[in-house]
């Protein structure tokens, strides 16, 4: 955290540029903390009406707590990152007039102020509470609370940011004709604000939760399977986290603007010297505390895997990949043959991540001597490179802010923001694509650790029980009822920021003449208001669902679910967040084209688009949360399923 102040400071001690950039900039921090403001003020409520029946039902004073400090915490890391980004983004875009390479240090390392605050305050968090307690069991709490802040947080940023996306694309884009980031396009400011407060603050708690989460798991499971090894075994996976942190600081001062390298490829020698570091602590770490090769073996694998996911990013999204060039194609023959192409992409893409899960789960599993204990380890080195690639997360919406300042306001930087931004939204679909396979490998080990709990591993379930099918089957129409209510939350609020700018550029026909300024500040309250009313629903299912099929069918029932919801979600989550990558990454390369901008072919891609964001920057990246915030709501209620 002293290395978050020093990298706060370091930023904003440069300077903003012009009166025009700095006036632009004003706008995107100040509606970005009237958002921020207002949600957490909503999730804070939640929080509250949860905090009565924990208290009620568990009268633990220690749950209740550490659902709060975890809740407390995943937003805190979500706000300090994001008051950093929204001052990193002018300042990039000044840089870029006279240095590319100092361009892409400030956005990097206004990036890594995200990445290390995460990775820093869930360490943190979990340590104080188990100082306190000397048991892991009441840090399911702060698992919970951190999964319950993050689902809201993310789906409010997300339902805000696609919203104001969509309405500044359709009609700016499609009915005036205008381009992107055009000053005169009344949702732009909106627009700029919804890519901090979902890619970045949104992302963010979704991260916090999921590390969180595996270092309780860890501790439980540790207790359960490592007892003979008594404080170590609750020791170690917090000082792998801490490895991970320290080799995440190194990484992030390797990556840097160095004359004559591509700033993707600084980005790649700082993500390898990071996994090196991580490596190097991994072993140091296991040997010292488990004093098992084997072990360590599991948390490369998970270390691994983690990384290669990168690969299928790189073949499905990347902008010059052979999808893209046959999406341009399928483009070129309208928006129904851009969307079933995409389609088929799409449902496509999950299989590789997939495979890469699954073979980890086993290698883990086979190379302990089949212990669960591998699966731990493995799921932990997922979690090594969070920091790194969390900052490259929000590297990416501090760049597209940058192109958007720079673009309003005239100032020429010779392509190096567009080139910033490119790699921006590469290492966006990366991160999302990384969230969902540690998010399926955080879920596998919840699970797991709730059937040591209530005894699925030494009880025959009886697979052909009513009550057994019915869990694993409503387990999987839950995501699909989910992702149904979000993507409805996105286009309602969407309808309305379409009106808006509509009715604008109605009643001010000056406003396209340039001669007047449109209403900013009318579409981002209008975006505000009905992103936070819209979160609610598909919020609360992930939390009734469990506690409903618990209480009615049984403890053995909702263990089904949970698998039944696990299998769905890991193969929705990125077959939206490819998908809508894919889409995104079609428009932009017919945009690289100028003499493409403004034909059928662009409105094609344009229509794909505004169809992929609210999957991937919506649907897809709560469906990781959604998926492990069930499974932590059934670790929650498990002593009351125990009783019944």
């Amino acid at each position: 955290m002293l290395v978050v102040a020093y990298l706060a400071w370091s930023i904003i001690k440069e300077p903003t540029g012009t009166l025009e950039m700095d006036k632009i900039a004003g706008y995107i921090e100040e509606g970005a903390k009237a958002f921020i403001k207002r949600q957490y003020k909503t999730i804070a409520y939640f929080v509250a009406l949860t905090l009565i029946p924990i208290v009620l039902f568990f009268q633990d004073v220690r749950i209740a707590f550490a659902f709060l400090f975890g809740a407390a915490l995943s937003l805190l890391a979500a706000y300090i990152g994001l008051r950093v980004a929204v001052k990193a983004n002018v300042r990039t875009a000044n840089a870029a007039r006279t240095s590319s390479t100092k361009a892409f240090t400030l956005a990097f390392r206004g990036g890594a102020v995200m990445g290390l605050s995460v990775v820093s305050l869930s360490l943190i968090g979990i340590c104080i509470l188990y100082i306190l307690y000397k048991d892991p069991s009441p840090l399911i709490g702060f698992g919970f609370g951190a999964s319950l802040a993050a689902l809201f947080a993310q789906l409010g940023g997300g339902i805000f940011t696609k919203a104001a996306d969509i309405g500044a694309d359709l009609v700016g884009k499609i009915e005036q004709r205008i381009p992107e980031d055009d000053p005169r396009n009344p949702a732009v400011i909106a627009d700029l604000v919804g890519d901090n407060v979902g890619d970045c603050a949104g992302r963010g708690s979704d991260l916090f939760e999921s590390i969180s989460d595996d270092y309780v798991t860890a501790m439980i499971l540790g207790a359960l399977l490592l007892a003979p090894l008594g404080t170590n075994a609750f020791m170690y996976p917090l000082v792998l986290g801490a490895s991970g942190i320290l080799a995440t600081m190194v990484g992030v001062f390797v990556t840097r603007g160095w004359k004559k390298m591509k700033p993707i490829m600084s980005f790649n020698i700082g993500l390898l010297i990071t996994a090196i570091f991580c490596v190097i602590g991994a072993f140091a770490s296991t040997m010292a505390l488990l004093n098992d090769i084997t072990i360590f073996f599991a948390v490369v694998c998970g270390l691994a895997a983690s990384l290669a996911v990168g690969i299928a990013v790189q073949y499905y999204i990347g902008i010059n990949s052979r999808p893209i060039r046959k999406m341009t194609e399928s483009s070129e023959r309208g928006p129904a043959l851009n969307i079933l192409t995409g389609l088929s992409y799409a449902f496509q893409s999950p299989f590789l991540p997939f495979l890469f899960v699954l073979a980890t789960i086993l290698f883990a599993y086979n190379i302990t001597g089949g212990s669960v204990y591998g699966i731990v380890g493995a799921n932990i080195g997922t979690d090594l490179a969070i920091g790194i690639i969390m900052s490259s997360d929000t590297f990416g919406p501090i760049s597209d802010n940058a192109t958007g300042i720079a673009q309003m306001t005239g100032t020429r930087n010779g392509g190096t923001l567009e080139e910033l931004d490119a790699m921006g939204n590469t290492t966006k679909a990366y991160t999302k694509a990384f969230a969902s396979a540690s998010g399926t490998f955080s879920t596998v080990v919840i699970f797991i650790t709730y059937g040591k709990m209530v005894g699925l591993d030494i009880v025959n379930l009886g697979l052909l029980e009513p009550t057994i099918i019915t869990g694993l089957l409503l387990g999987a129409a839950f995501p699909f009822l989910f992702s149904s209510l979000a993507i409805r939350a996105t286009g309602k609020t969407a309808y309305k920021v379409v009106d808006e700018v509509r009715r604008q550029f109605r009643e001010k026909p000056e406003i396209i003449q340039g001669k007047t300024k449109p209403d900013y500040a009318r579409c981002v309250d209008i975006a505000t208001k009905n992103a936070l009313k819209q979160m609610v629903a598909p919020a609360l299912l992930a939390v009734i669902g469990p506690i409903a099929v618990g209480l009615l069918l049984g403890k053995f029932a909702l263990g089904a679910m949970l698998l039944g919801g696990l299998s769905a979600s890991a193969l929705l989550s990125p077959f939206f967040t490819f998908g809508g990558g894919i889409w995104d990454n079609t428009k932009k390369n017919i945009e690289q084209k100028f003499w493409m901008k403004g034909t059928p072919t662009h409105f094609a891609a344009v229509i794909g688009d505004t169809v992929g964001d609210p999957l991937k920057d919506v649907v897809g990246p709560s469906l990781n949360i959604f998926m492990k915030l069930t499974n932590m709501t059934a670790l929650l209620i498990t002593p009351l399923l125990l009783t019944l």
